[in-house]
């Protein structure tokens, strides 16, 4: 009979697997430490899980190992993003506190209906025009980089549940995000219309499936779920059938249920997701049981930005980084000082906001993990050829990149600049 042994004969070194749980290890002590101080330095998180996922790219290239790539591996890439999101977006409704109305939303409604499809409609144009781009796939890629990011935002946004102000600026960002990311889905199914051959017979499915019931069926199922579900969780702990000490964790199961029954349905689950924790904010929305479930929520999600980080900068290769090629990396810059701007420039035409916060608002559209997610939809789906695959991919990714950098750099003085001292937005590091 072999017998087992717990480590070979002689000395050994251990294998990938070990060195990737101490690499693990490190990195979690590095989140905490880089999340306890985001009062200081807004996005240093983001940035220190990134600069820990450029030195793992260069020990796989260095190491010979196998590993994870963006082209080959989109369902990994996919589904890690897809519960990161999902579970921010959850976090960021149970943030908002204030009633519909057009006037409380007017700012966020801007964003969505006006500088959302113009910042797709610029990249359009871009990608067509100077990237040689068909128009399918600057169709995908002006989806792909539609979605703003709810974690990265969120440090910009709103503050957790019971602060006494929702600052137009920070609220502008916060409800962005939350809505953004399922909104980008009509959008990315258009451009794969486009790009499969055969007449236009789809535009009528388009816009009655992929646009308004996926739509209203998120809404609808994720508003009431998470209604119900708040309104069980305070029945229960009345009548002591849960425990407080589960508080914080039970955001996580709410948006699980949320996002399947609404995936099940054919809706958009990020959308529900995001509807969901409004509604949820909106059952007894004072009573400080809301502030842990969003603790809990937001520490989940901190974390799961720290794998997509991660994950991104362990997938970068000098191959993959000079595949947008010289008008690729010329999006990039476009995109962050000219497209956005100017499209949230025209979008607050008459609007009463200042000026100092409509340029604070036109300046941080973050792009994200949200963005890393559609690109992965996209690559998997295998409507795009495989050029102009590498090039879509690689240039969201660039994007990306850049925009943590850029957008983590500039946060805090800017903040400090355009927003009175109220209005900063603040780490977690201060919910104590």
């Amino acid at each position: 009979m072999d017998i087992l042994l717990a480590a070979e004969r002689g000395f050994s070194g251990g294998d990938a697997y070990v060195a990737g749980l101490f690499f693990v290890g490190i990195a979690i002590i590095a989140a905490i430490g880089a999340l306890s101080h985001e009062r200081e330095r807004a996005f240093s998180a983001s940035l220190v899980y990134l600069a820990m996922g450029f030195a793992a790219a260069v020990a796989i290239e260095v190491l010979g190992l196998a590993w994870l790539d963006p082209l080959d591996d989109p369902q990994v890439v996919e589904r890690v993003a897809e519960l990161a999101v999902i579970i921010a977006l959850f976090a960021t409704g149970l943030k908002l506190d204030r009633p519909f109305r057009w006037r409380t939303w007017s700012s966020v409604t801007r964003l969505l209906a006006l500088a959302m499809p113009l910042t797709i409609l610029g990249v359009v144009v871009f990608g067509t025009q100077v990237a040689g781009l068909s128009l399918g796939a600057a169709i995908v890629l002006g989806a792909i980089l539609a979605p703003t990011d709810p974690v990265l935002a969120g440090d910009v946004g709103v503050g957790p549940p019971g602060d006494e102000d929702e600052h137009e600026p920070n609220f502008s960002l916060t409800g962005e995000a939350g809505l953004n990311d399922g909104l980008a889905f009509p959008f990315l199914f258009l451009g794969m219309f486009v790009l499969d051959p055969g007449g236009t017979g789809w535009i009528g499915e388009w816009v009655l499936a992929d646009v308004v019931y996926a739509i209203a069926v998120a809404l609808a199922i994720g508003g009431g779920l998470g209604y119900c579900f708040a309104a069980a969780a305070v029945r229960l702990r009345e009548r002591e059938l849960l425990a407080t000490a589960f508080d914080a964790w039970l955001a996580i199961p709410t948006v699980l249920a949320i996002y399947g029954a609404t995936e099940l349905a054919g809706g958009y689950g990020f959308i529900a997701a995001f509807a969901g924790g409004l509604a949820f904010r909106r059952y007894e929305h004072g009573h400080d049981y809301n502030r842990r479930v969003h603790e809990g929520a937001e520490v989940a999600e901190k974390f799961g930005e720290l794998a997509v980080i991660l994950m991104l900068g362990s997938m970068l290769s000098v191959s993959g980084l000079e595949a947008p090629g010289l008008a690729g990396w010329a999006l990039v810059v476009v995109l962050i000082v000219v497209i956005r701007p100017a499209a949230v420039a025209l979008s607050f035409l008459g609007s009463r906001m200042p000026r100092g916060e409509r340029v604070f608002v036109a300046w941080f559209g973050v792009r994200g993990i949200g963005s890393l997610y559609y690109l992965a939809i996209a690559v998997g789906s295998g409507y795009l050829a495989a050029g102009e695959s590498e090039v879509v991919a690689w240039t969201a990714i660039a994007v990306v990149l850049a925009s943590i950098v850029v957008h983590g750099i500039t946060a805090a003085p800017l903040s400090r600049r355009w927003l009175p001292p109220e209005a900063r937005g603040s780490g977690i590091a201060d919910r104590e």
